[in-house]
């Protein structure tokens, strides 16, 4: 059995539609070779398609020599995800290269806190007042999670929130102020650098590195 490929060797497209704007990305390793977001407001799959030609184009780079594509699988919008799971699929519909699945709430933790000691609480809009959201570490190589992502009241996750954890995902301000009013103590994470789509590539080439 040969040795597994080094991450920083894989080329790894990613396709981010969880949330309201979906965006591709291009790394090879920890490199970023292209990343483009969708028009606001325009449908995730009228986009997709057009975004990844564009990322392929400026790269320089066919769709043949992919060793992978990473995919965000949510929590997220299930039309979102749907159309992105799809769209990666299809790309490889008569290829045996891998379709490598990324959490969202991992890529947004990584996003906003990678390198960072101390816990991160990654969240996401659920509507009807909940959130979705995951307990990550962030200080090693990725993020590590800290028991199970799951659906929350904003009072059920300030009791599970640790003690100063930073606070990261695309609709913090919507529930910080009703999470302080439930007892949580924490920071908001510094607003993320380039697109989530840049960061689910790089989590699923370290993904596939490792054989998942």
């Amino acid at each position: 059995m040969g040795a597994r490929p080094r991450a920083l060797a894989l080329l790894v497209l990613a396709i981010e539609s969880a949330g309201r704007e979906a965006g591709v990305a291009l790394v090879r390793g920890d490199e970023l070779l292209a990343a483009a977001v969708q028009p606001g407001g325009a449908p995730h799959a009228e986009s997709l398609l057009a975004l990844v030609d564009r990322c392929l184009a400026t790269a320089e780079t066919a769709l043949a020599q992919l060793n992978g594509i990473a995919v965000s699988v949510g929590p997220g919008s299930f039309t979102g995800l749907r159309i992105g799971v799809a769209t990666a699929k299809g790309l490889f519909f008569r290829d045996e290269r891998p379709v490598i699945p990324v959490s969202t709430l991992a890529a947004h933790a990584w996003h906003a806190w990678a390198g960072r000691a101390g816990a991160c609480v990654a969240l996401q809009d659920a509507q009807r007042g909940e959130v979705y959201a995951g307990v990550y570490r962030c200080d090693g190589p990725e993020p590590r999670a800290v028991g199970e992502e799951g659906l929350f009241t904003p009072a059920a996750l300030a009791k599970q929130m640790p003690e100063a954890a930073a606070l990261a995902g695309p609709d913090v301000e919507r529930f910080a102020a009703g999470l302080r009013d439930e007892g949580a103590r924490f920071s908001q994470a510094p607003p993320p650098a380039g697109p989530l789509a840049e960061t689910v590539a790089r989590l699923g080439a370290r993904a596939l590195a490792r054989g998942e």
